[in-house]
């Protein structure tokens, strides 16, 4: 797993806090929530409850309480340093097992700084913490080479095809687009050309 002194106040401040380096604000976090809570509105889902994994300074958690206010909130984070400003449960993505499922998980940012028998665990666990939709973001090789904006992207990280992710979350999950999986499980009805095809 990624060393936890990693995560500390220097990181979080060029990532998240300076507005000339933060690689994602408030504001971007809004949009994806907005998208996603629609998405699953649209598909009849249930949001009663949804789990942050490597929710960093809580971005999913301001959005989520605008949007939907009676969806509890539960932000887990493997960063000391957040843990102790923030109050976050500490854990990781890799094995976090409270005893319960979510309707909806939230892991935006944290596969690509696990190697890869951690991110295949972590996967796996999410598949366990799922009952509902997820929602993952993950830096893979195509984007790094092609689509982010290096200059904030942090590189020092383990990047992966988007078919070893695919594979993986195949077992779990339905790809809806947007970031967006359901849960194998879940009682929802998708036509055909809302899924992968």
């Amino acid at each position: 797993m990624a060393q936890p002194d990693r995560f500390d106040a220097d990181y979080y401040h060029r990532f998240y806090g300076d507005p000339a380096t933060r690689v994602v604000s408030q504001g971007h976090v809004r949009k994806l929530a907005a998208f996603t809570v629609s998405y699953l509105r649209f598909l009849g889902m249930p949001l009663r409850n949804a789990l942050d994994l490597g929710c960093g300074v809580g971005h999913w958690r301001t959005a989520l309480k605008a949007l939907t206010p009676r969806t509890s909130y539960q932000g887990v984070e493997y960063s000391a340093y957040l843990c102790e400003r923030y109050g976050w449960a500490r854990g990781s993505v890799v094995d976090y097992n409270p005893g319960i499922d979510f309707d909806l998980v939230i892991c935006q940012g944290v596969m690509q700084y696990l190697p890869d028998r951690d991110a295949a665990a972590a996967i796996a666990n999410l598949g366990q913490l799922c009952r509902g939709a997820l929602y993952l973001e993950a830096l893979t090789q195509r984007d790094w080479d092609e689509n982010c904006d290096r200059s904030v992207t942090d590189g020092d990280v383990h990047l992966r095809s988007g078919a070893w992710y695919r594979k993986h979350l195949a077992k779990s999950f339905t790809a809806l687009g947007g970031g967006v999986f359901v849960a194998k499980g879940a009682n929802v009805a998708l036509f055909e050309l809302e899924g992968p095809g």
